[in-house]
Order: structure tokens, then C-alpha cells, then sequence
């Protein structure tokens, strides 16, 4: 597994891959060999890209790892369209499962590839904007990023 970082518009980022595949993108580091390796780098260029509002989709190959559970939200995540965002239960809804509004909101907290699986996407019911890893500040700056 390597991991390279680099310094964004939003601060600093981390991005790993193993098996060329992203498996972390976050804002904290994770135990990985630091080395810039091609995907990596192909990585954070859509990154810069998708800042500068020039990139809307993503077009890497992703493994997160997590629980079967937490991967079936994670793939409902990938489907919320750019400049959009859901509740918690429309996702917990969607993975056949209304009463799991909390678990979904701890696999959105476990979200191992931000901005890629876009956790920012999803908010309360009441329209707040709830936890982020990156702080609510940033989940509001990326949100309004994809809404101008």
C-alpha cells in the first residue's frame, strides 16, 4: 500500500492505493509507504480538477474496504448526482432498510475515499448538514462548490 499527500484548496489530502487501486482518499494519513505512484497522481489530478469545476465524475478504479453493509451504502453514495444531495433515510431507503438512518450515517463516518464517494452529499432530514470527517465547514464548502 502507498500513500502520497498533497496540499489543496481544502487543505491537505491523502491519497493510498493498493493493488492499483485508490483504497483512502482522507484528511488524515493512514499507514501506508509514502510514495507518489501513477495512480496516485492520476488520482489527485481529477481532485484538481473536480475543484477548479472541471470534473463532475470520477474515473479511477476504487476498493474501500469496509463491512458488506457499509459498502452497499458506499455504492448508494456513488449513485447521488453531482449538485445534489439526499437524506440518511433516502439512502437507508434505498438499501432496503428505512430504520437504518444511523448505521448509514456511521458508514458515511467510515467513508474511507472522501469527495470521491461523496459523503458530503447526504444530510439530515431537516435539511442540516450533520458530521463530516473533514468538519462541517468543509461539507458546506464542498457542497456549495458542486451548487455554483
Amino acid at each position: 500500500m502507498f500513500q502520497y499527500s498533497y496540499n489543496t484548496v481544502i487543505g491537505k489530502i491523502y491519497i493510498a492505493e493498493e493493488n492499483n487501486e485508490i483504497t483512502n482518499i482522507s484528511f488524515k494519513k493512514v499507514a501506508a509507504d509514502e510514495k507518489e505512484t501513477p495512480l496516485i497522481k492520476k488520482a489527485f489530478k481529477e481532485l484538481e480538477e473536480y475543484f477548479e469545476k472541471k470534473r463532475k465524475t470520477f474515473d479511477l478504479p476504487i476498493a474501500p474496504k469496509g463491512t458488506i453493509f457499509q459498502r452497499k451504502v458506499w455504492d448508494e453514495l456513488l449513485k447521488i448526482p453531482y449538485g445534489e444531495t439526499v437524506t440518511y433515510k433516502y439512502i437507508a431507503r434505498k438499501i432496503g432498510n428505512e430504520k437504518a438512518c444511523r448505521a448509514v450515517g456511521m458508514s458515511n463516518n467510515k467513508n474511507p475515499i472522501a469527495i470521491i464517494i461523496p459523503c458530503h452529499r447526504v444530510i439530515g432530514i431537516n435539511g442540516n448538514l450533520t458530521g463530516y470527517a473533514g468538519g462541517i465547514n468543509l461539507k458546506k464548502k464542498l457542497i456549495e462548490l458542486e451548487n455554483n
